[in-house]
């Protein structure tokens, strides 16, 4: 027991330990800065944030040091049941949770309030790592991409369930990693593809082409479709004549027909898109056929999806999405102000940063957070506390030490000497990254407010205990790396 100890001590990776560290110290000034009222000096006080979060950070600590103390082969043994036992606990939720805030998503067990959705990220991420372990596991086989896909859209469906979309998208992340697993480049594409799809079809549909009642959002992404259905032949096929004919073509009828619908007859030019898009998913189901070459059917099938999307996240929009849901993705598009609504909390948010200036005005010194000008300034939007206080340096400091965790998880994760380890360490890796790249974009105004923690910094224990899971599941994954040598 006494060696197994000491060779754990020296296998540890110290470095990323110690970034956690400074992270979860800095958090903590943060909630004292960012919950502070003039007057109250006793940050210890367990009545007040700064005092529970205090506890949080101990209970982390504490819970860090069991994690290591774990066998690391328990964390591959038992991931079916950790991820059985956790989609078990997200069913209960739904029911037994109380309504708080619109939401049914936390557990009240006494004083204290967990969400188990914090706690889910580790329990997929380990599920993941274990079937991809798998000797019969290829991402190419559809059956391990159903299943993959299953295991990662199970608990978001649950979280949907219970009103916290915004903790669902992070699972979205997830699929980063199975890019490094070998997941084709053009599954990223297509997810890209439809975030444009959905900005710029939700962004101009009600502007309209001059002189045509033809809506420009809707024009555009339909024009985007034909072009990377073209653009997608010459990737894969090297063939000029396939894609002269489908863009060609495309932009030879439609500039005839605005200069119709301009001048002689209006008409909507989505009619015209609409018939080429059926000719064109004609066309290379008729390459498919006659070539016998499957590029040419996905290609299709991607045109066909691609309009799929189009129209069933308008419906979406309008009719799934609440209203508020629809106000602040419209505030962050600038198709509305809305600076005491839905847009006033960014709104505060860069005030409050931008008054920090380059040097920040000092711990405790914020006025817009002091006067909680910025609602849930401890939590969702505790960036802007370290703005106001700390400036742009200090701001950036902490974005360097982020910046610093996340290149160290890559190189943990690509000295991993299994596919169980890699996997779960780009799985932390994508979820870090995720929930710094909308926290802090929400806070400037850059991504939608969909109220997702800054790791280690904003206020809760849910939070910071589900990081520390992640984190330090992995360190004593890697931990024992030389073991499975």
């Amino acid at each position: 027991m006494v060696t197994r100890s000491v060779s754990l001590w020296k296998t540890l990776d110290w470095v990323t330990i110690c970034v956690y560290l400074i992270l979860v110290i800095a958090g903590w000034f943060s909630v004292c800065g960012a919950s502070y009222d003039y007057g109250e000096r006793d940050f210890l006080d367990f009545s007040t944030r700064a005092g529970k979060q205090f506890v949080w950070i101990i209970c982390s600590f504490g819970l860090g040091f069991v994690l290591l103390m774990l066998e690391d082969r328990m964390y591959d043994m038992f991931a079916y049941i950790i991820y059985i036992g956790m989609i078990t606990l997200l069913i209960v939720t739904i029911f037994i949770a109380p309504d708080v805030k619109g939401s049914r998503s936390w557990l009240q067990l006494g004083p204290v309030s967990l969400q188990p959705a914090e706690f889910a990220k580790f329990a997929t991420a380990l599920v993941l790592a274990k079937y991809i372990n798998s000797y019969s596991f290829s991402i190419r086989k559809s059956r391990c991409m159903i299943a993959v896909s299953t295991f990662i859209l199970l608990p978001m469906v649950l979280i949907i369930l219970q009103k916290e979309t915004g903790s669902a998208l992070v699972y979205l992340s997830l699929f980063l990693m199975l890019y490094r697993e070998g997941m084709p480049g053009v599954v990223l594409f297509s997810g890209i593809c439809a975030v444009v799809y959905f900005v710029v079809g939700v962004r101009f549909d009600q502007v309209f082409i001059a002189d045509t009642p033809t809506p420009i959002g809707e024009f555009a992404v339909l024009s985007l479709i034909i072009l990377f259905a073209g653009g997608m032949v010459w990737v894969y096929k090297k063939r000029w004549e396939p894609v002269r004919n489908i863009i060609g073509i495309s932009v030879l009828v439609l500039l005839v027909s605005y200069v119709v619908s301009a001048y002689i007859i209006p008409f909507n030019l989505v009619w015209v898109q609409g018939l080429l898009g059926l000719l064109v998913v004609a066309y290379l189901t008729y390459l498919w056929l006659s070539t016998r070459q499957r590029s040419y059917l996905f290609i299709a099938l991607f045109a066909l999806g691609s309009v799929g999307f189009l129209y069933s996240s308008n419906y979406v929009f309008d009719n799934v999405l609440e209203s508020h849901q629809q106000i602040r993705i419209k505030v962050l598009l600038g198709m509305e102000q809305d600076l005491t609504g839905a847009g006033y909390n960014v709104n505060q948010s860069k005030i409050a940063i931008g008054s920090g200036g380059f040097l920040g005005k000092g711990f405790l010194n914020g006025t817009q957070t002091k006067l909680k000008y910025v609602p849930e300034q401890d939590t969702d939007f505790i960036f802007c506390t370290i703005g106001e206080e700390q400036g742009f340096v200090g701001s950036s400091i902490i974005l360097l030490l982020f910046l610093a965790l996340i290149l160290r998880l890559i190189v943990l994760s690509e000295r991993q000497p299994s596919a169980f380890g890699r996997v779960y360490g780009y799985s932390v890796l994508s979820i870090l990254l995720f929930h710094l790249f909308i926290n802090v974009g929400m806070v400037l105004g850059l991504t939608p407010v969909i109220g997702i923690p800054l790791p280690f910094f904003s206020y809760g224990g849910s939070a910071l205990w589900g990081f520390t899971f992640l984190l330090f599941i992995f360190l004593r994954i890697d931990a024992g790396r030389g073991r499975r040598m």
